[in-house]
């Protein structure tokens, strides 16, 4: 495989039209396919974010959430941190500046990690 190219990510979810609500006030997008077992969300570029419950996936799911982020760059992430608070988000991590940025770090209704940041600009 050469130069692969990421299609989606799947997060293993308690119940996704619940967390399709969730994802849909914090990313302000629709879904493009949702039912009660999966939904699936079109973001920018070709990347795709499933969500499937982890009664219905096959092989059954055997880990828990949190182990991985999903981890998204914005270009002021003090000021979506202040909007996302009226969203009654699950924070885990007030915006802070780290060795490579400025990052803080909420949690979806199933406590997947969910990373916003901005690199550090180069001089």
């Amino acid at each position: 495989m050469n130069n692969p190219t990421l299609g989606f990510t799947l997060l293993f979810v308690e119940n996704p039209l619940k967390s399709s609500r969730f994802y849909q006030e914090i990313l302000n997008i629709k879904p493009v396919e949702e039912s009660g077992t999966f939904v699936l969300f079109a973001l920018k570029g070709s990347t795709m974010l499933g969500l499937w419950s982890k009664y219905t996936a096959e092989p059954n799911v055997q880990c828990s959430p949190g182990a991985s982020e999903i981890c998204f760059p914005i270009s002021d992430v003090d000021d979506l941190y202040e909007k996302w608070q009226s969203c009654n988000v699950t924070v885990m991590q007030k915006p802070t500046d780290l060795d490579f940025g400025r990052t803080f770090v909420i949690l979806d209704p199933d406590g997947h990690r969910i990373r916003i940041y901005k690199l550090h600009e180069e001089n």
